[in-house]
């Protein structure tokens, strides 16, 4: 089995890139903050989806696919869920029944694998009353009016993974002022259930019915899957750190408050000092420049993309989205644009006619591999697709080790090409003449012989050829990419 001593993580717990060292060296355990089936998934919950695949993808390479266990919960208890159902007249149960119907068929057209365990939250209330139970057995918290609270004072290093003030975190995350709190950041581990409701029988001696806090359900659901379940399975060191995984994944806006509070019901009901060895966090999304919200009519779906209901009037396939989305590296802020969409099509049009029909490559790219152990560099592993894809030449079987090679880190990567024409048909004006012809346009664009560069535009425009201007993300140096027009 191949091992990655040189597989190096971003920590948000401990703000530095480091060496990955799983607890239990023959499995890995990663648990990702899924999706609470109200409505349908949009955009920007696509890049946490599709950065832990590839996540997943890299670790099943390094350490086997049966020495990976990926967990990603489902939430179908919030009060969102009460609150679109009650609005659209129907059940709680058909609403979440049909939002994760969409949702998985979503996730399966962004060629994302499916998770190894994929809890709902309904299926495990009584582990999270059994840790609510245990919280309020030891002190760290405490029954209100029908509600349980954790005590955040009682925890000294509540606010350690995501390193704010007291005062700054109760400030950003508007908490909820109730006059039954011992202390404002108190957050709600139960609460009472009302007509019409759902609920299950209360914890802590609590008469009636009630239903978990947001929080609590993935505490519970990790601890299950990545601890209970697999105790008896895991080395001798790794149970020398109970109820501790190695990776715990989100988008950047649950640091605080919901992984805060993770982190602080765990330690705190199992008497540990951590949850997850390593905490990694994608960051923000925009669209064309703006962020994303329906009152700016800029709130895009999955399927709006996938369908071709908004966003340059046209449908886009999985993979260019998936390819769009890893151009940017997963913790910095991604802008989402026509024109990104566009360049990534491009690209997987161009390394369709590059691998052909027939390439097949057993291993990915070395050098792919390497840049996603870097933190899972995606845009170097992106850069390194292009080099190799130059390398195969005009004709696909000129270098077919090369196709191969390309051919298997693409797939490695996620990218179902599928969507591509078969595409072995020479295009109307050979490869080599495009590049000549694509290096004089530049040249002459930088010479501001924008007459000269507009005539050969036009030129290959009418032989079949569209060209795509756009820039480096590295250097910033104009280029030009090109496909044949449909």
């Amino acid at each position: 089995m191949t091992r990655a001593p040189t597989l190096q993580l971003h920590n948000t717990a401990t703000r530095r890139k480091e060496p990955f060292v799983p607890i239990d060296p023959d499995h890995v355990r990663i648990y990702v903050c899924g999706p609470t089936v109200y409505d349908r998934a949009h955009i920007g919950n696509a890049r946490p989806l599709i950065v832990f695949d590839v996540m997943f993808r890299l670790l099943r390479h390094l350490y086997g696919d049966d020495h990976v266990t990926y967990v990603r919960n489902v939430t179908d208890v919030d009060d969102k869920i009460n609150a679109r159902a009650a609005e659209r007249g129907i059940s709680i149960r058909e609403l979440t029944e049909t939002t994760l119907a969409d949702f998985r068929a979503d996730v399966a057209a962004l060629d994302c694998l499916p998770p190894t365990h994929e809890p709902r939250a309904t299926e495990h209330i009584d582990d999270m009353k059994a840790m609510i139970d245990g919280l309020v057995a030891s002190g760290h918290a405490y029954v209100a009016e029908g509600h349980v609270l954790f005590h955040v004072p009682s925890l000294e290093a509540y606010g350690r993974l995501s390193g704010r003030p007291m005062d700054e975190m109760i400030a950003g995350a508007r908490v909820e002022v109730a006059p039954y709190k011992k202390a404002p950041a108190d957050f709600v581990l139960w609460k009472p259930s009302g007509e019409g409701e759902p609920g299950w029988p209360s914890p802590a001696g609590i008469e009636g019915q009630g239903r978990p806090g947001w929080h609590i359900e993935c505490s519970a659901m990790a601890d299950r899957f990545l601890w209970q379940a697999m105790e008896a399975d895991l080395s001798d060191d790794a149970r020398k750190l109970p109820h501790r995984f190695d990776i715990h994944g989100g988008g950047i806006d649950l640091v605080f408050p919901h992984h805060e509070n993770e982190v602080a019901q765990t330690c705190a009901c199992f008497s540990v000092d951590r949850m997850a060895s390593v905490w990694m966090h994608n960051g923000f999304l925009q669209v064309e420049g703006e962020k994303m919200s329906k009152s700016l009519g800029n709130f895009i779906t999955i399927r709006d993309l996938l369908s071709g209901e908004q966003f340059g009037g046209r449908s886009w396939p999985g993979a260019v989205l998936r390819l769009a989305m890893l151009g940017t590296d997963y913790r910095q802020p991604i802008d989402w644009t026509v024109r990104a969409l566009e360049e990534a099509e491009a690209n997987l049009r161009r390394w369709k006619r590059r691998i052909g029909d027939d390439a097949e490559g057993r291993e990915p790219d070395a050098q792919v591999v390497a840049a996603l152990a870097d933190d899972l560099n995606t845009p170097k592993a992106i850069a390194r697709l292009h080099e190799i894809a130059k390398s195969i030449g005009d004709d696909s079987r000129r270098d077919r080790a090369a196709a191969a090679n390309l051919s298997a880190s693409l797939l490695f990567l996620g990218f179902d090409l599928g969507f591509v024409e078969s595409a072995q048909a020479a295009p109307p004006v050979p490869e080599a003449e495009i590049a000549e012809l694509i290096e004089a346009r530049l040249a002459a664009r930088a010479a501001k012989d924008f007459g000269e560069a507009d005539r050969i535009r036009d030129d290959l425009v009418g032989r079949g050829i569209t060209l795509k201007d756009g820039k480096d993300p590295e250097t910033g140096k104009p280029t030009t990419t090109w496909e044949v027009a449909r």
